[in-house]
């Protein structure tokens, strides 16, 4: 079984409930071009957040919402989404992928991600690399 092959097996709903959009929308702006593995990464982080038993806010979107932490959320909303594209409909399938634990990420512990070109100069526990994004617990 691949992740591709889980990608395209997943059926993308007419709407999205509201967590799910989150979600989808973190995986979209901050890791659409990238490997699948990167991208499902990404959710998880998110996911991970909101189970953190109070270290983060407690629902996907609190978390995609929390004031500093993605640069592509605009107030209480996301700039235009291309929904018809494919970049889309492979965040909605990687966010329901990720919401139904349906794949082990190499990144499935991670908190914090930052792209590779930066250098925050964290000390945390590296977890992995995937694609352009460096994941950490």
């Amino acid at each position: 079984r691949s992740l591709d092959k889980l990608v395209s097996q997943q059926a993308i709903p007419a709407e999205l409930d509201r967590e799910t959009e989150c979600l989808a929308a973190s995986v979209y702006f901050e890791s659409k071009s990238e490997p699948l593995e990167g991208q499902l990464a990404v959710a998880e982080v998110v996911l991970n957040r909101a189970k953190s038993g109070g270290r983060f806010p407690p629902s996907v979107c609190s978390v995609v919402f929390q004031k500093g932490q993605f640069s592509f959320v605009r107030g209480n909303g996301f700039p235009p989404i291309a929904r018809s594209g494919n970049h889309w409909k492979t965040a909605v399938a990687i966010a329901q992928i990720a919401m139904k634990d349906l794949w082990d990420s190499r990144a499935s512990k991670a908190l914090f991600f930052h792209a590779t070109r930066v250098r925050p100069g964290w000390n945390k526990v590296r977890v992995a690399q995937l694609g352009n994004h460096v994941f950490y617990r």
